[in-house]
């Protein structure tokens, strides 16, 4: 299946060209990749062009300013169904989802129409992380899973494969989250719209070049993002 694979980025010059020249090595001949920059000032955005100019599975969608994770995502994976994709793939720029596990995710989406690369489920993990950061995201799911009741356990992370169907199935324009809160409601919707989401393995590794994106403004939308989720929901206004 065709597959499209969105890759936000913002200030990820050190990271891009390595991250695009491994994804292209992994993928199909029909597959793409989708940089989504939001005017980084490190010049992303304009080696992005370079790269695309080289590289014929890259494509570059240029984005006016910094407005969060979640609104790039958006914006990617409207440009995705434009096209013939059956896949959509989202992942992190910066290494800390290892581009060799997309076959991995690409593959389990043949019997999902959800696959979400997973921290904690059995053979997961995280490298480089501190106590507090990694209290902050093991709780932040689990967080999330016990108010909103469902089975997933890495609620927060953002390496995921999508079939097609599912965000067509989306409102998309309702989405308005932009960090964790993001990649919790996506797979919340996801899950009560009765699609099937299965978990993969996959170990996280913190960053090694550049500078992180998470700020305490992130960590609080998620926290009444996720009980405002939930009354949707019972409303049946989700």
């Amino acid at each position: 299946m065709r597959t499209c694979v969105c890759l936000p980025t913002y200030n990820e010059r050190e990271n891009l060209e390595p991250m695009l020249r491994a994804l292209v090595g992994v993928l199909g001949p029909a597959d793409r990749v989708l940089v989504i920059d939001d005017n980084s000032p490190d010049g992303t955005g304009e080696l992005a062009d370079r790269l695309a100019a080289e590289l014929d599975a890259v494509e570059v969608l240029h984005r006016p300013r910094k407005q969060g994770l979640g609104p790039a995502y958006l914006a990617g994976f409207r440009r995705a169904l434009e096209t013939d994709a059956e896949l959509i793939v989202e992942m992190d720029c910066d290494f800390s989802h290892d581009p060799q596990d997309v076959p991995r995710l690409v593959a389990a989406a043949a019997d999902a129409d959800l696959v979400l690369g997973s921290r904690y489920v059995p053979g997961g993990g995280v490298e480089n992380w501190g106590a507090i950061r990694r209290a902050i995201s093991w709780g932040g799911s689990l967080y999330a899973r016990l108010v909103l009741g469902v089975p997933v356990r890495d609620l927060t992370g953002g390496f995921k494969c999508f079939r097609r169907p599912v965000l067509e199935a989306l409102p998309l324009g309702q989405v308005h989250s932009r960090g964790y809160a993001f990649q919790i409601e996506l797979t919340y919707r996801a899950c009560r719209n009765g699609f099937r989401v299965v978990e993969l393995p996959i170990r996280f590794v913190d960053r090694v070049v550049g500078g992180s994106k998470m700020s305490r403004a992130i960590v609080l939308e998620a926290i009444w993002k996720v009980p405002l989720l939930r009354l949707a929901a019972l409303r049946g206004t989700l």
